[in-house]
């Protein structure tokens, strides 16, 4: 399979997928999913490009708490490498592709509202907070797209718990030095997420939501999840306010 059809492929399969051209759209990502494609990780994003047309607007995490750390506490906005996968970070390095100022997690965006879904991020002072695009996206009546990588890395979980702060959520604040896009340095102090001692189990999403707030099938060889933001959104929060644990699992005493 070549460039042009794998790109018509995809569209194909995902407008059938039910993503409607001109969306605002989250996506999660393996690119191994895919399995071989021609031009790698570049032709995927065409791809979704392509499917959104000139009205939409493509967002991907660009988180980076492996590397930006209580020891290391530095985020450069233009260098810091995202540590997500082979397809959002090469999307990060994207000409014309905006990145929102957060030290561990950033979204980049490309598009008709990229700017207005990441300006605001820089305000808050937690992961996934009121200003953030994860939270912004409902909003907009978005979608959450998880490419071949199930429903567990679903970083739009982490803004709704964080309407309900469970028990798991939250470490101690860390004062980061931050590098926006001139080269320009603040310190700013975040609390982050703790988890320590849990699982994330974000894929339970799928015994609360039906079609077509979320649908499932294959898009180019690759078996991915669409997921309307909006009723994700009120279906996760009334599940961990009638149980704060309802996306999680203990892995060792919390405790320790």
């Amino acid at each position: 399979m070549n460039t042009t059809d794998f790109i018509s492929r995809f569209q194909t399969d995902l407008h059938r997928l039910g993503l409607p051209p001109g969306s605002v759209v989250m996506v999660h990502s393996s690119l191994r999913a895919f399995g071989q494609v021609p031009g790698g990780a570049g032709t995927v994003i065409d791809a979704l490009l392509a499917a959104l047309g000139t009205h939409g607007t493509l967002l991907m995490p660009a988180l980076s708490y492996e590397g930006v750390t209580r020891r290391q506490p530095v985020f450069d906005l233009r260098a810091t490498p995202s540590c997500v996968g082979t397809i959002p970070e090469t999307f990060r390095q994207r000409p014309g592709v905006h990145r929102s100022m957060h030290p561990t997690h950033s979204v980049c965006g490309l598009g008709a509202q990229a700017d207005d879904q990441l300006g605001s991020h820089a305000l808050d002072d937690t992961p996934c907070g009121p200003r953030s695009p994860f939270h912004r996206l409902p909003q907009v009546d978005g979608f959450i797209l998880m490419l071949g990588c199930g429903l567990r890395p679903n970083t739009s979980m982490h803004a709704v718990e964080e309407l309900v702060n469970p028990p798991y959520l939250f470490g101690e604040p860390i004062l980061y030095t931050l590098v926006d896009e001139h080269g320009h340095t603040c310190r700013k102090q975040y609390t982050p997420h703790g988890f320590r001692g849990w699982a994330q189990r974000y894929d339970r999403i799928s015994g609360l939501l039906t079609e077509p707030a979320l649908r499932s099938g294959t898009v180019a060889g690759a078996f991915c999840h669409l997921i309307h933001a909006e009723p994700l959104w009120s279906a996760a929060l009334e599940a961990l306010r009638n149980d704060p644990l309802f996306f999680v699992e203990a892995t060792s005493d919390p405790h320790d």
